[in-house]
This record gives structure tokens, C-alpha cells and sequence, in this order.
């Protein structure tokens, strides 16, 4: 119970980034005059996403906390984790934030600047993840490349 509670207030901080990365957009539009947009189906998809960035998060935030990893590391962790949401992608946590979140939040807040700006710094997260991964393969060998065959980086 007590893994479950950490990972939702953990994720919650992510939903707080991902709304308060939509209303920079926002701010961007007003700066470049953009205009913003506003529709039910929009609005529903991007809590949609959300929803789900935030679901997945907790889900792999519980797996690690059970597993007794550390959810933020700058090293890698002590076991190779391939359960969980960890059978399905190989990287649930930026999946769920800096994929849904961000872009759900963006829809949902109805600003052009802050997709693009998702969008953007997808690259980013991206070389994140491959230096990420170069340290998992010469801490877990061929363990690491057996799981990297088996499973998408994304989904």
C-alpha cells in the first residue's frame, strides 16, 4: 500500500509538469498570437491521455518501489526489470510522461506552442534514453540485449 501511495504522489508532480508545460504553451501562444484551440473531442482526448500517461507511470513507479529500485536514477539499477509494464515497453515512465502527459495536457489546455514544443523535445528524451541504454548494456550484458531484442523502446 505504502509503494502505491509514493508512486501516485510521485506521478502526480509529472501531471503538475505536464499541465504547467501545456500553460508555458499557452503563454508561447499568446507571445507569438496563435490562436489556441477548443474542442469536446480534443479536451476528451487529451484527458484521455493523461489519464493513461498517469496510469502507466504508476504502474511502472509501483513495479520499481516493489522491486526496491529507485524510480529516478542516474546509474543503473541493480536488477534488469522485464515485468511488468516492462514486458510492453522498455521505457513506461517516459512513455507515460513525456509522451501522453505531455501531449494530453497539451490538448487538453488547447495550445499549438506547447505540442510543438512536445514534439520537440521528444529528440531529446530519446538520446536521454539510448545513453540510458548504453549503460544497461555494459552493466547487464547480454541479459540487456536479449530483453532490448524482445521488447520496444516506446511500444
Amino acid at each position: 500500500m505504502i509503494n502505491l501511495f509514493k508512486s501516485i504522489l510521485h506521478n502526480l508532480g509529472v501531471v503538475v509538469v505536464a499541465l504547467a508545460w501545456a500553460y508555458l504553451g499557452r503563454v508561447v501562444d499568446s507571445l507569438l498570437r496563435v490562436q489556441t484551440f477548443s474542442s469536446a473531442l480534443l479536451t476528451a482526448f487529451g484527458v484521455v491521455l493523461l489519464a493513461l500517461g498517469f496510469l502507466i507511470r504508476t504502474w511502472a513507479a509501483v513495479h520499481f518501489y516493489v522491486h526496491r529500485m529507485r524510480v529516478i536514477s542516474l546509474e543503473p539499477q541493480n536488477s534488469l526489470g522485464t515485468t511488468g509494464p516492462f514486458r510492453y515497453s522498455r521505457n513506461p515512465l517516459y512513455l507515460g510522461g513525456n509522451v501522453f502527459c505531455f501531449f494530453g495536457a497539451s490538448l487538453l489546455l488547447g495550445s499549438p506552442a506547447a505540442l510543438v514544443m512536445t514534439a520537440l523535445h521528444l529528440p531529446l528524451v530519446n538520446l536521454m534514453i539510448r545513453r540510458e541504454e548504453k549503460q544497461l548494456e555494459r552493466k547487464f550484458g547480454k541479459e540487456w540485449l536479449a530483453y532490448k531484442r524482445r521488447v520496444r523502446r516506446w511500444l
